[in-house]
């Protein structure tokens, strides 16, 4: 099973249309689109894709970052998320490029519970040290 995690906290996939490679989808479907895809060069057959999902192998893996703001720049307006083995420090930085919500595990989500993602949350280390400085 798997958890998406929104800024609401966590929740299940409401996503129920299925995912195909890019080109390959119908109406309605969303797009499993690799993190090595030249965006660009496949932009045209995905753009009106109403969820594209993003894996992230490890969280070492920042390519699907550049992925999503690539897109967005593009003018992608639909659903953007990140799948797979992204960590709560990182739900920030995935908001700020473009992701609308973080597909993980239920193994990751039971290590680091849903206070763990807010946006505020991931604030609070480098906000402490901006107020000394």
């Amino acid at each position: 099973m798997s958890v998406i995690v929104t800024d609401a906290g966590f929740g299940p996939d409401g996503f129920n249309a299925g995912f195909a490679a890019p080109g390959e989808q119908s109406d309605g479907q969303g797009v499993d689109l690799p993190n090595d895809a030249d965006v660009v060069a496949v932009f045209d057959t995905i753009k009106d894709a109403p969820l594209i999902r993003i894996p992230f192998p490890s969280s070492a893996d920042g390519r699907g970052f550049t992925i999503a703001a690539r897109l967005r720049d593009l003018g992608y307006r639909g659903k953007l998320r990140a799948q797979g083995h992204v960590i709560a420090e990182q739900y920030r930085k995935a908001r700020g490029v473009g992701f609308d919500e973080v597909e993980i595990d239920d193994a990751l989500a039971a290590r680091q519970p849903a206070p763990q993602w807010s946006p505020v949350q991931t604030l609070r280390y480098q906000s402490k040290f901006r107020r000394s400085a």
